[in-house]
This record gives C-alpha cells, structure tokens and sequence, in this order.
C-alpha cells in the first residue's frame, strides 16, 4: 500500500496475490525517497497477472531481493540529464531504469536504460550502496565489487573488489565519510563468527575487521541481512544476542 506523505492518506493498493497464492514482495529497502517526478516502484513477484518492467519468475529467482537504489541525476555524454535507478535479485544481474521512462512489459526485450550480465556471481541478497558516483555491491557468495558511474552508464568490469568474498548471504553495504571524501566502506560478515569489515574506497585495501585482533573486538556469530549503521563516529552491527558498537581503540 502507498499513502501520501503530506496526509497520510491512502493514495494505492497493489495485490500482489489476487489468486491467493504464489505472490510476494522481497525487498531490500535501502531507502524510501521522494522525488519531483513521481513516484518510484520495483518489486518483483512469482506469480502475477500485472506485469511491468519487472522480471517475474516460475522458481526462486527473484528480481527484488537486492532492493532498489534511486541514482543522483546523471548526464549522458550528449549532456541529456538521466534519472536513474538501479537494482538486481537472484539472476545475477544488475538493471538500471530511467526512472521518466521505464520501458514497460516486453516479451521479447528488457526495454530499459542498461542491462549488467551476470556480474553478481551468485546473485544477492541486500542492497548496494552509493558514493563519489561508484555503486558498491556485496553479492552472496562474491568479493564487494566496486562499479563506477561514466556519462550515465555502469561499467562492466568493477574497478576494484575485495580481496576475500562473503558467504551467504553477501553484505548489504554502508558508507561513512567526510562530506565527499575519506570514504570508508562497511560491510557484515555472516558465519559461526561474525565479523565487521572496513574498506577504502578502493575495496582492495581493506583498513580492519573485526576478527584481525583475536577475541578482542569479535561479536560473536553472524546475523543475516545485517547493515552497519554509523553515527557521530561509531559503528553499529546488529548481532544473534544484540546490538555491538565499534567505536575508536583509545
């Protein structure tokens, strides 16, 4: 259901089971955003009579499971201003939408901005993260993959990864910074010991994680579908028993 965020009212509905079985929304939601051009949704269903832009599935291979991320404006090499959004699920792939033209149903095509094949090894679980006009990606299974952002357009080829991947279900990344530059990138590290990860922007530089100090600042076992979270200076993870706060080693 949508509502209008001046009243509250109620604006749609959408049944995503009008047959009583076989529907499902999965999203990640990295944010909610209000834009002055109109009102944004990707979700993705098993079973639908409505179909759009979006994939649907016979099996679980979900497009929604990686969430949507809505870019900055972008410009074209001819100097045309794109509004863009992004998403991937369980196929691999990543999808970029004009958010002023989203193609609608083809049979025969995905009529959208840009399509990424197969750059997702095992598809994902959580939704990337945006900064300095690179989109990092934390797929199930794969290393963090750093995709940067030229005349409107996602490259191909990362422009950096991590040196070691992350198992199931992947990491759904945050970003920490100083305005436009220091950037820091966080992600969670499932497994029977969890672990919080810091990289530079250039994902093959990792500056810390959790486990490097022995027991010192281990949290524990893994969670599933963790973010970190900053705020004034420290690092919130949540975890099996709780909630562990990383902060600077005085």
């Amino acid at each position: 259901m949508s509502y209008s965020a001046d009243t509250l009212k109620q604006t749609d509905a959408l049944p995503v089971t009008p047959n009583g079985s076989k529907g499902s929304i999965w999203w990640r939601v990295r944010a909610w955003r209000r834009t002055g051009h109109r009102s944004i949704s990707l979700t993705a269903t098993a079973s639908s009579t409505r179909r759009s832009t979006r994939r649907v599935f016979p099996a679980d291979g979900y497009f929604g499971s990686g969430g949507a991320l809505l870019l900055p404006d972008q410009t074209t090499a001819n100097g045309t201003v794109k509004h863009l959004a992004l998403g991937a699920g369980k196929d691999t792939n990543i999808y970029v939408v004009d958010r002023d033209n989203m193609g609608k149903f083809s049979p025969t095509t995905n009529n959208i901005w840009q399509e990424l094949t197969d750059v997702l090894a095992d598809g994902i679980w959580g939704s990337p993260a945006y900064f300095n006009q690179v989109v990092y990606y934390g797929g199930q299974t794969d290393t963090l993959k750093a995709l940067p952002i030229t005349n409107a357009l996602l490259v191909t080829t990362p422009s950096s990864q991590s040196p070691t991947p992350f198992p199931y279900p992947g990491a759904t990344t945050a970003i920490s910074a100083n305005g436009t530059s220091n950037g820091i990138v966080w992600a969670a590290e499932n497994g029977t010991v969890g672990a919080l990860h810091a990289y530079a922007t250039n994902l093959a530089h990792e500056l810390y994680n959790s486990n490097q100090a022995g027991t010192r600042d281990q949290f524990g076992a893994g969670n599933k579908f963790i973010t970190p979270m900053i705020a004034e200076g420290k690092v919130y993870v949540g975890a099996t028993n709780g909630v562990t706060v990383f902060g600077l080693l005085h």
